[in-house]
């Protein structure tokens, strides 16, 4: 049973042997006309020249040695905060909606839900936990057509919904028998839950942190705020069943609501759209955030809605 763990193990290991390099990478060891080679299957023509120049400015920065940053530096700049700012909390905030709860625990929470059937309760949570894949890859479509931020502020929505449709529905089973009605309104919620949730707070929070740092600080930054996410997982995963079994399991989906909210209320405020954005126009983001406006740097935002 261990070993089936590791079929898509095997499988992305044989993927990846087909994966390109990174153009960028390819750049920086004077390997141009292989990066030009990989660009061109991401890029229409027009478009191709642009990246092209972008990224022999950037090799040539990175010779002149101004790419070296290290962890303070992250929180001596502005913009730099700024930045990590909007990409660790979105990973926080991806973990604290409650995602790895449902992930990890979805046949205690479904035995919780009144099916005292070990095998149904199995049964009913693998149906659930087989909507990620199919709803991540949907994601994956519409990141690019929707919007990064549009997309999270929807599929937190649904997660809001489908989370007070869980507390209510565990609300209303302690309160009296239904011939497993409730049950069945919180199997429905969990799926509802995966549904918004797979599309929307699954792939933004990564499409976002590869998008949102300036050269010098994208390794670093990436890397806290992935840090940040794992964190976040351990404590989430760790608390849930001890805050369920102190203050109830309708309570603790509602506490989680509430943190879906905060999140919604974080993209509002922080997270900029960066849709259809160079990283040289995302850099100009922060620095308006940071310092005021700026010439040609205010429709910024609305350029990146309209691409």
């Amino acid at each position: 049973m261990l070993g089936v763990s590791g079929v898509p193990a095997i499988i992305q290991f044989l993927l990846m042997l087909f994966l390109p390099e990174s153009p960028r990478w390819l750049f920086m060891k004077k390997d141009k006309s292989q990066a030009i080679v990989v660009l061109s299957k991401i890029y229409d023509p027009y478009r191709l020249e642009e990246e092209i120049d972008q990224l022999s400015a950037a090799a040539e920065e990175a010779r002149q040695g101004e790419n070296s940053a290290r962890f303070g530096d992250v929180f001596k700049s502005k913009e730099i905060r700024l930045a990590f700012l909007a990409g660790a909390g979105l990973q926080a905030f991806q973990q604290f909606a409650g995602i790895n709860t449902v992930m990890y625990y979805g046949p205690t929470i479904v035995q919780m839900a009144g099916f005292s059937s070990n095998q149904l309760a199995l049964l009913l949570s693998l149906i659930v936990a087989a909507m990620n894949a199919p709803g991540t890859v949907f994601g994956i479509f519409l990141i690019d057509h929707v919007g990064r931020k549009r997309l999270a502020l929807t599929s937190l929505s649904g997660v809001i919904l489908s989370l007070v449709i869980l507390s209510a529905a565990f609300f209303l089973e302690s309160s009296g028998s239904s011939d497993g009605l409730y049950g069945w309104l919180a199997v429905s919620g969990l799926v509802l839950y995966i549904a918004f949730f797979a599309p929307g707070m699954g792939p933004v929070p990564w499409t976002v942190n590869s998008e949102i740092y300036p050269e010098s600080y994208r390794g670093i930054c990436g890397g806290m705020a992935a840090t940040v996410n794992w964190v976040s997982n351990l404590i989430v995963s760790q608390s849930f069943l001890s805050i369920a079994e102190a203050v109830g399991t309708g309570a603790t989906f509602l506490l989680l609501a509430g943190m879906a909210v905060l999140a919604f209320l974080f993209v509002v405020v922080f997270v900029p759209e960066t849709k259809g954005l160079t990283f040289e126009e995302v850099e100009k983001i922060w620095k308006v955030r940071a310092w005021g406006n700026e010439q040609g740097s205010e429709n910024l935002l609305e350029e990146g809605r309209e691409s």
